[in-house]
């Protein structure tokens, strides 16, 4: 079938179908803005006329991408009408005919892209890490300690740690005591060379920040992770100046036009790349790009995700060299989703992705 493509045969779309799932966490996870007690997403599937397919996800969040479950549903409608007949490997069109269709919507747009990354990779028989790249095939990801007591997170540290986790980011944001309670405890439970991140989603100010810096650099944290509200590149810039931990972005950098902004305004240390903020692998192999340019790296972080979009993003970090660290363990929140099976497997703290081509993703849909 890929030699007659190459000799000029055109593939075609014939069908999108989608299905919402929504999976129960094992307990709420709680971040400054807000508790999620479930991983709701969208579950889509592209079809060609070549008998190729490829699955896609959408985990939308009101709060970063503006979008909700029965939003994305109504999108992805009217891509279905815009997508039949297009060829799934002209990707770079397809971008261009959604972004003209409709602006935003990010997190629908990531599901059409990663399902055609899907097929592409299938198509070349070869895993998407490698299409995107192919730097290597593992990643070591952190796991994320979601607010609560602080005696309670110090808990779920050390047996995050015992289960063999190196990397630990903790969230922080709505009360700067507690905050600081509980990275003391954390630090003496899971010892000195567990290497420890703070995260606030945009729960502080300058002042706060700076506070919360000066009073944690016995604790030896090495980054703090969107302090401030999403629009304030110049305080991240003056954190930047006077704070001596990295400023990573996150909330701040949707696309590749914010992260050159970032840039510009000399804001980050890291820029953290979320395919449901950037809509997709294609625009954030442009994010990637234009940070290491300026010798800036990337990770790759995750909404509550499944294993779909969790192996596109995986499969990203994997590929470039320059995405040094990954956030990509929502799957611990919640038991294995049966109907979803492949992608990766994990030992310890690494992700492992399958080398079957595309995503290595089997779904009954």
């Amino acid at each position: 079938m890929f030699k007659n493509l190459m000799e000029g045969g055109e593939m075609k779309i014939t069908d999108l179908k989608f299905e919402k799932i929504k999976i129960k966490l094992k307990k709420p996870f709680v971040i400054s803005r807000g508790a999620t007690e479930y991983c709701e997403s969208i579950i889509v599937k592209i079809t060609t006329n070549e008998g190729y397919y490829g699955f896609g996800e959408a985990t939308p969040s009101r709060s970063v991408t503006g979008e909700t479950i029965d939003s994305v549903a109504t999108v992805l409608k009217t891509f279905k009408e815009i997508l039949i007949g297009q060829d799934p490997l002209a990707i770079e069109r397809i971008h261009y005919i959604l972004n003209k269709a409709i602006a935003g919507n990010t997190a629908a747009k990531a599901a059409v892209d990663i399902a055609l990354y899907d097929i592409k990779g299938k198509v070349m028989q070869a895993p998407v890490y490698k299409i995107l790249g192919g730097f290597e095939n593992k990643v070591q990801t952190d796991i994320t300690i979601g607010i609560g007591a602080p005696q309670e997170m110090a808990n779920e540290a050390k047996e995050s740690v015992d289960r063999g986790f190196n990397i630990l980011k903790i969230k922080t944001g709505i009360n700067l005591k507690n905050d600081v309670e509980a990275i003391r405890l954390i630090r003496k439970n899971a010892g000195d060379n567990i290497r420890m991140k703070i995260d606030a989603n945009q729960g502080w100010n300058i002042h706060d920040t700076l506070t919360a810096i000066k009073t944690l650099e016995n604790y030896n944290i090495e980054a703090v992770e969107q302090p401030l509200a999403d629009w304030d590149f110049d305080g991240s810039a003056l954190l930047r100046k006077k704070a001596d931990m990295k400023i990573i972005l996150d909330e701040s950098v949707h696309n590749a036009h914010d992260a050159m902004h970032a840039i510009k305004k000399d804001s980050a240390d890291m820029i953290n790349i979320k395919l449901m903020k950037s809509g997709g692998l294609y625009e954030a192999e442009k994010i990637n790009a234009i940070a290491e340019s300026a010798g800036i790296n990337c990770m790759v972080g995750c909404m509550v995700e499944t294993k779909v979009a969790l192996t596109a993003g995986a499969s990203l970090v994997a590929a470039k060299r320059n995405i040094t660290d990954a956030d990509l363990d929502s799957f611990m929140y919640y038991e294995e989703f049966e109907g979803i099976k492949g992608g990766f497997e994990v030992e310890g703290d690494t992700i492992i992705l399958s080398n079957k081509p595309g995503l290595g993703i089997e779904i009954n849909m």
